[in-house]
């Protein structure tokens, strides 16, 4: 069950910014199209999975790393084609939705609804089920380091991509990227310590 939302996950993420660059060489809606495909073949091969067991489990991991393939795909390029449709002076208004062209604020308000039933269900329907562990702390060391340099990444990444910023390429950037790996780094070797401590 791990591995059938994280591989899918996993993939989504990690191929998110090449399928990006390909589609720019490619053609954006060339490979949007060929993502739609992509996710509805994996999609179907997960409701025709024809293995049992463990073999079934893999079958399953397997078409839903596809359905990821094909979901990077759509999420690379969606965003992407409404920016070139539209003109500059339009794009919040077709990235907002309609609603936007009343009150942007009213793009907020639609969830407002699923959110409410949501609540009220789930506190009157959902019980604690799990056994509470008592005298358990945070382990704010573990949590920082992780936190902070998955930020550093992001934020150097982030800052790369955008081809019009004048910071791509300076020495802060770098630095960014390359410290918040280090933590990411020692973060792992943090977690592995520990375990074999409680272990």
């Amino acid at each position: 069950m791990l591995w059938l939302l994280f591989g899918y996950n996993v993939v989504t993420t990690t191929f998110l910014v090449t399928f990006g660059r390909l589609s720019d060489i490619f053609g954006r809606v060339r490979l949007y199209n060929l993502g739609f495909a992509v996710f509805t073949l994996g999609s179907i091969l997960l409701s025709l999975t024809p293995g049992r067991g463990d073999q079934g489990a893999l079958e399953l991991i397997l078409f839903r790393i596809v359905q990821g393939i094909g979901a990077s795909f759509l999420f690379a390029n969606s965003a992407a084609i409404i920016t070139d449709a539209f003109p500059s002076n339009e794009r919040g208004k077709a990235l907002g939705g309609i609603l936007a062209n009343s009150n942007w604020r009213y793009v907020f308000l639609v969830s407002v609804p699923f959110g409410v039933f949501g609540t009220i269900w789930s506190y009157s329907k959902l019980k604690e089920l799990c056994v509470r562990q008592k005298n358990q702390k945070i382990d704010m060391f573990g949590n920082t380091t992780f936190g902070v340099g998955l930020t550093l990444v992001l934020i150097g990444v982030t800052t790369n991509l955008q081809k019009s910023a004048n910071e791509v390429g300076k020495p802060w950037v770098i630095s960014s990227i390359a410290i918040g790996a280090l933590l990411l780094i020692r973060f792992s070797f943090y977690r592995k310590a520990c375990r074999a401590t409680d272990v």
